[in-house]
């Protein structure tokens, strides 16, 4: 049994709420030296147990040990999605035990968040983000967003799965009785099976603030999309490139279980976690159903080798860049940031590439969004990025 319990079908997607809480937790950089074997026990400990509470021996790599974990460090900090008991069995402690002004800059989230999943190897286009995310920034239900090689993530306060569920339906989404299938793509046999009636062109990439928010929300993607960039003006938000770091997304090879490529993984893993300095830029997603995702400065690709035998699929993928948006002014009540963002970018790029599909992914943490496009399409983007933010200076009051 795969730890999907709730599923929808979006095109050829599938969709469906995974079965965990995770808590959310940002490290500033300085500190993250206290949290570096934390996060390593994150991803290697067992801690599956028979019902008698004897540990069971795992039957599969350490790598599908957890229905979801991400661990992301960028230039301004580490974040870390993982399930609430871990959050409090590893990173608790190590908090508790900092002086008070440390402890003031690091947060571990009060509330659970449900993890909401979209099957699709690689990047895919950019209007995915619009038809799971929009109902949801319409419906002012705050979100946090995770692109990996595989799948893309949304994450949803768990309090309002019942109103997230009411958001999809009233876009045509509708509950109807689903069967169990094949790990990563269906539900326990008496859980609902959520299938979308009317599908665009499917789901994708995004980040939004983990608050409720205290005005309503737009009443569509339209508005939404003028609220989000007079917001990220009036805190001084403006899209940034590093054009040196470049990125791939790619994975570990999942048709392959031999010991000396695992140890290889996670060796190279290791090695990312405890290096110094710390990578520019490294975001890996965990999940009981498929092989570890990897979004990566690709200067730290040969940490990843086996005797020259390939253990990442598609590192020699397109070069990727990362557009960041330091979101850390925000107002916590900001809610529909991704979705505004990317239907920004969606509408700009169609006149510039003269096709309906953009390829981009988004990566949230929990003080930054990335945007991430192709290197040969990145000053399209910027330049639709920042022709809207000109259009909000020219018509503010």
């Amino acid at each position: 049994m795969d730890s999907m319990s709730q599923s929808v079908t979006l095109l050829n997607a599938q969709i469906g709420f995974l079965a965990t809480h995770v808590a959310l937790i940002h490290i500033p950089l300085p500190l993250y030296p206290y949290f570096a074997h934390s996060i390593s026990r994150l991803l290697l400990h067992n801690d599956k147990r028979d019902v008698e509470g004897n540990l069971v021996l795992p039957s599969r790599s350490w790598q599908y040990s957890c229905p979801f974990v991400n661990i992301c460090i960028t230039p301004t900090e580490c974040s870390v999605v993982c399930p609430r008991a871990q959050a409090e069995e590893l990173f608790l402690p190590i908090l508790n035990n900092l002086d008070t002004t440390a402890r003031s800059t690091i947060s571990i989230s009060a509330d659970d968040y449900s993890v909401i999943t979209i099957a699709g190897a690689g990047l895919e286009a950019g209007e995915r983000v619009l038809d799971l995310t929009s109902p949801l920034a319409i419906a002012g239900i705050s979100i946090y967003f995770i692109t990996s090689y595989w799948s893309d993530y949304i994450l949803v306060p768990f309090a309002a799965r019942s109103k997230v569920i009411c958001a999809l339906e009233e876009r045509g989404f509708v509950f109807e009785a689903g069967a169990e299938g094949e790990a990563g793509h269906m539900t326990n046999p008496a859980s609902p099976l959520l299938r979308s009636h009317h599908c665009n062109n499917s789901s994708h990439s995004s980040f939004d603030f983990l608050a409720s928010p205290t005005t309503p929300p737009p009443s569509n993607v339209s508005e939404l999309q003028v609220k989000t960039f007079k917001t990220l003006a009036r805190n001084n938000i403006s899209p940034t490139v590093d054009p040196e770091l470049q990125l791939v997304t790619c994975a570990a090879n999942k048709n392959s279980t031999a010991n000396l490529q695992a140890a290889a993984l996670t060796l190279g893993l290791l090695k990312c976690l405890t290096t110094s300095p710390l990578p520019r830029f490294f975001s890996l997603t965990l999940t009981d159903a498929d092989s570890a995702s990897l979004t990566l400065d690709q200067t730290l690709l040969p940490l990843f080798t086996n005797g020259g035998e390939d253990i990442l699929l598609g590192k020699d993928g397109p070069e990727q860049v990362a557009i960041t948006l330091d979101l850390q002014t925000l107002p916590r009540e900001s809610t529909g940031i991704v979705c505004g963002v990317a239907s920004r970018l969606i509408d700009g790029m169609k006149g510039r590439l003269g096709r309906e599909l953009f390829n981009m992914s988004y990566l949230s943490t929990a003080k930054a969004g990335y945007v991430i496009v192709y290197r040969d399409e990145l000053e399209d983007a910027m330049a639709a990025l920042r022709g809207f933010e000109m259009d909000d200076v020219n018509g503010r009051t």
